[in-house]
């Protein structure tokens, strides 16, 4: 059936673009868990101790969008709807548990059959085998960050050196080897910056002298809300473990890696065992050693992100090609003591978005619509000028990265986070039009509702549910919530 369908496909995309101008090549860099406030771009504390000279190349070239949200905040989840259009009930992806359907329709099908040569290198994390792409190289499930495998166009590849240098070599190795009389997309999917944080080796010192800033809600005792927030599994405090504070490794390392790796960290942590912190001095410490990991494996990224922008200038691609670089979703640096991500909560449900479309998009601007990851398939096949399937349920950015934000845009965004109980996180879903925020907790143990004015608690501390001053605007989007599931087909069961 999937011959079928792609023969129909490109039969019907021969028709419709013959004679067409001439299709960019887009180049869509994906990371992991990439926290808006760890891209410089974004501003915030860390952007002069961590800057990201060569992301903020992309910003400062093309657009920055200030409000791109998830619509499910975690891996597999987000990856399927980037690749599909669709939220989560629809393209069957709900959690990191099942396996990715690769029969159904997709962008790079579609953009295959629209004449483009497609790839994907690095982290795919949907359990089946890639379908779509003419080559793929992908990381088993997580991966991990030291001498990654590769599965290879089905065959298993072992590589040595560091993952997130390996997939750029791998994903720059396919530029060099396309077929040049075809547009490409490619996406290079990054591992990084996802926990376990392994940094490079060049890096181990980067940030050492630095005391990195705390957040102000890094001791959260999570009154004045449900009992939602208080009942995590994700608290820098109590729920990191050996593994993400880098006192076990998860990489099986080169005698020489382990050399230099285990030889930064043991006798730091032979240190801190003789201090015996405890309370909330422990709990700083690991703050340090979480967000300095985190940095450094940021860092990795953006030197990477510097290299593919360099073969663009070097090889004359950079003026034909639109970089796109994003996200799978936000995450927590210490906000409310916490690390992962998958509420509803700003910190997670944020994704960064830069667009570069040389002679369309304008240098330099920014764009404070809400968009979301819903929108990615529609915008690839927009660029690409292939036909855009009506039973997608985002929108193109195109218009507003031309500088035009229809008057008929979203005003509000719909979430919906399935995966109950990782990480402590019950199912719960909302809506939010970036002032006002409405979460719904429907587990009969919860059984509860949350309500944010992010205005006057842009760090979400307190719910107003119960506050008559609000009465209106939660009235309000209780019914934008109902319009909204009914739109985008939501079953009473979901």
């Amino acid at each position: 059936m999937e011959k079928v369908i792609s023969f129909l496909l490109a039969i019907t995309s021969a028709l419709s673009y013959a004679g067409a101008a001439k299709q960019p090549n887009i180049l869509f860099l994906f990371t992991d868990d990439h926290a808006l406030k760890a891209l410089s771009a974004y501003g915030g504390p860390l952007a002069k101790i961590a800057p990201t000279p060569h992301l903020d190349r992309l910003a400062k070239e093309g657009m920055l969008f200030e409000h791109c949200l998830v619509s499910n905040s975690i891996c597999a989840p987000s990856r399927a709807v980037v690749l599909t259009g669709k939220y989560s009930h629809l393209n069957g992806q709900l959690t990191n548990k099942g396996s990715f359907d690769g029969s159904q329709q997709t962008a790079p099908k579609l953009l295959r059959a629209a004449g483009y040569q497609t790839a994907i290198v690095g982290k795919w994390h949907l359990k089946s085998t890639p379908t779509g792409f003419d080559h793929f190289e992908v990381l088993k499930g997580q991966g991990q960050y030291y001498n990654p495998m590769l599965i290879t166009n089905g065959r298993n590849v072992n590589h040595t050196g560091y993952t997130t240098d390996i997939i750029t070599d791998q994903a720059l190795n396919w530029l060099k080897k396309r077929d040049i009389e075809k547009p490409f997309f490619l996406m290079c999917q990054h591992k990084a910056p996802h926990g376990r944080w392994e940094p490079a080796l060049r890096h181990l010192n980067t940030f050492e002298e630095t005391a990195i800033p705390e957040p102000p809600t890094l001791f959260d005792y999570y009154d004045g809300r449900s009992a939602a927030s208080a009942n995590h599994k994700m608290g820098i405090a109590d729920d990191m473990g050996p593994h993400r504070l880098m006192f076990r490794y998860s990489s099986k390392f080169t005698p020489e890696q382990f050399k230099v790796f285990d030889g930064h960290f043991r006798p730091r942590n032979e240190a801190l065992e003789k201090l015996n912190l405890r309370g909330r001095d422990r709990t700083r410490w690991n703050y340090q050693r979480y967000i300095k990991n985190y940095l450094r494996c940021v860092k990795a990224v953006d030197e990477n992100v510097g290299r593919m922008l360099k073969f663009l200038d070097d090889s004359g691609l950079a003026k034909d090609t639109v970089v796109i670089y994003s996200s799978d979703q936000g995450f927590w640096l210490g906000e409310h003591g916490w690390f992962d991500k998958r509420w509803m909560y700003e910190e997670s449900l944020h994704t960064p978005l830069l667009v570069r479309w040389p002679g369309v998009t304008k240098a330099g601007s920014t764009n404070d619509a809400l968009v979301s990851n819903l929108d990615f398939s529609q915008t690839f096949l927009d660029i690409a000028g292939a036909r855009i399937p009506g039973d997608m349920q985002g929108r193109s950015l195109t218009p507003l990265l031309r500088g035009k934000v229809p008057a008929n845009w979203r005003k509000t965004h719909y979430y919906h986070y399935y995966e109950a109980g990782g990480h402590g996180v019950p199912i719960h879903y909302g809506v939010t039009n970036g002032r006002f925020k409405l979460i719904r907790f429907p587990d009969e143990k919860l059984n509860t509702w949350e309500f944010f004015d992010l205005k006057t608690d842009p760090m979400e501390m307190t719910s107003c549910y119960d506050d008559p001053k609000y009465k209106q605007p939660i009235a309000d989007l209780k019914k934008e919530l109902d319009r909204l599931r009914r739109k985008y087909l939501i079953r009473e069961s979901n």
